[in-house]
């Protein structure tokens, strides 16, 4: 039987060296839970079976019984009639599947009904739902919806709504877009106002653009405080969808067909207050969105491993000039560079998802038992935050972009046959396009990334990194990477000097490039050692690291001014 989990050598990899014992133990309270709950782990081997167990289950159901439906799905797509949203019939047995194998809950506490596992697991089995069917991936990764509940709700609105999630009774949609509030969420308009007869909010206005936005629950951001215009006036809020919610229309879209893009409108809804009051932007939409920004990578990741799955066999299969095309220097090249992109997107996910959950976890203890916690876990809390705001865009910015390449190079094996719709790299072409889009573009995320970049944040990173690899045998591909280190600080250094805003948002992507790319080559070389394939990946990612950098850092130093000071001009015949 095919198994998403199982088949992939990769993923095993990583469930096996990954450093979670530390973050294991956090989330599961010292594996306090298993006083309580008979199927908490009793401890860090026994939750890592866990892990696997249910991976598995999941691997399975994908491979086996979703993707096989996923062509129908995207051939159907959603349907709107009369004010009405229908997932088509292939996603509805999908949500089903997953919902019947308990598995619709995976952040959420065991008390409502979740499994409790990490962001870590979590990612790995959003990588594995989006490479059976991206668009299906838009509602299975929408349990945040839930998690967001879980993290800011009182708890009598999480008693409430997070059993439903949990158990697949509901799905969840991130209500945020405008039609004049795109990515400056500060500029949204909906207004919430405090109904005193019926001590409750009322919502009222538009929103557009919204993923699965049919939702049976959803958290919506709107303008609460009269007369403001900044994020400073927004709150969260939570509403159950009834008759005063209208879709007015679904979007007719180049890809991702299984989950609806609604337009929605809002009479006078109830809603309850998420949180404090002015806190909906500042603090609860950038946490909802930074999850949210980890589950789109983990989705581009998905949909570029299945769509050189596709290239591969189809180039092991398809003969021409008497010899397989795989066989052709140019095609083999082709499929060596798509693994390489893919393997480095998928450490980099993974370690973000590790360095998120720790993160998460150590607020949590800071918050709940401040009395316990340490002059070092502080520290630890402290760096953790900062490491997860740099890395959660560049892990964005990177699997979704190596989403694209990779999907548009396999068409280009597959030839004239891949532009066909009966082949299935062509509706992994289209899903791929929205992910460096939504959740925030790629240009957006090299703007939340640049500034840690600049105050080097990921130096200890580096510093960890390359004391690992120089007490083993691939101590000389260290001569790469501190050159290449070189390059990123001389060029840092040289951008601080101009003191010129415009000239690092400039080349603030080519910057960041360089960051992210150094730091992929160190975690591909720091797991190497563990096997002669990651050894194999690591050399060849390495080697076009080298030209990559020197290519960016002679872009920013020669930097003429021209394009910076000419670019009307330049657009005008």
């Amino acid at each position: 039987m095919a198994n998403y989990y199982l088949d992939n050598p990769d993923i095993l990899f990583y469930m096996k060296h990954l450093d979670m014992d530390e973050m294991i133990r956090l989330k599961e309270e010292n594996f306090e839970q298993a006083k309580e709950y008979a199927e908490a782990p009793r401890n860090g081997e026994d939750a890592r079976e866990n892990y696997h167990l249910v991976l598995s289950i999941l691997g399975e159901i994908c491979a086996e019984q979703i993707a096989p439906l996923a062509a129908e799905a995207d051939e159907s797509g959603a349907q709107f009639h009369n004010g009405q949203v229908t997932y088509a019939e292939p996603t509805q047995k999908a949500i089903k599947l997953l919902a019947d194998a308990e598995l619709m809950g995976f952040t959420l506490p065991r008390k409502y009904g979740g499994l409790n596992f990490p962001i870590t697991i979590y990612s790995i089995a959003t990588e594995i739902v989006s490479q059976a069917d991206a668009g299906l991936q838009n509602i299975f990764g929408l349990q945040e919806i839930g998690a967001t509940i879980n993290d800011y709700a009182d708890e009598d609105v999480r008693a409430e709504f997070l059993p439903e999630f949990s158990s697949g009774k509901v799905t969840g949609a991130m209500v945020l877009t405008e039609p004049d509030a795109g990515s400056d969420l500060q500029a949204v308009q909906l207004k919430a106002t405090y109904d005193e007869a019926e001590d409750c909010w009322r919502l009222n206005g538009m929103k557009r653009f919204i993923t699965n936005g049919n939702a049976e629950v959803a958290l919506i951001l709107a303008r609460s405080e009269e007369g403001t215009t900044d994020g400073r006036g927004l709150s969260m809020f939570l509403y159950r969808k009834d008759d005063s919610v209208v879709v007015r229309r679904i979007e007719n879209k180049l890809g991702i067909h299984a989950s609806p893009t609604c337009e929605l409108q809002y009479n006078n809804t109830k809603a309850i207050l998420i949180g404090k009051r002015r806190m909906g932007l500042i603090r609860y939409v950038m946490a909802l969105m930074n999850g949210a920004r980890l589950g789109i990578a983990c989705q581009g990741l998905g949909i570029a491993q299945a769509a050189y799955n596709e290239a591969y066999k189809y180039a092991n299969e398809r003969e021409q000039f008497k010899q397989k095309i795989i066989d052709f220097p140019a095609v083999h090249e082709m499929l060596v560079n798509m693994k390489t992109k893919i393997e480095a997107a998928r450490v980099l996910t993974y370690e973000t998802s590790l360095v998120v959950d720790m993160k998460k976890l150590l607020d949590e203890k800071l918050a709940n038992d401040a009395e316990s916690v340490d002059k070092e876990m502080r520290a630890q809390s402290k760096y953790y935050t900062a490491l997860a705001a740099v890395l959660t865009p560049m892990a964005k910015l990177y699997a979704t972009e190596i989403a694209n390449q990779v999907s548009y190079d396999a068409i280009q094996i597959h030839g004239g046959t891949g532009y066909m719709r009966e082949f299935n790299v062509e509706r992994h072409y289209r899903d791929a396009r929205i992910t460096n889009i939504y959740e925030g573009t790629s240009q957006l995320q090299v703007v939340a990334a640049i500034g840690g970049v600049l105050t080097r944040t990921l130096d200890p990173e580096f510093d960890k990194l390359e004391a690992i690899i120089g007490d083993t045998e691939l101590k000389p591909f260290l001569e790469i990477t501190s050159h290449c280190r070189q390059l990123l600080n001389a060029t840092i250094d040289f951008v601080k000097s101009k003191n010129d805003a415009d000239f690092t948002s400039l080349h603030a992507r080519r910057i960041v490039e360089m960051a992210l790319e150094l730091y992929n080559a160190l975690l591909l070389l720091r797991y190497a050692q563990f096997s002669d394939h990651k050894k194999m990946i690591a050399q060849h990612y390495a080697r076009d690291l080298r030209l990559k950098a020197e290519v960016h850092h002679r872009a920013i130093i020669e930097d003429d001014g021209l394009l910076n000071h000419k670019w009307r001009e330049m657009l005008v015949d």
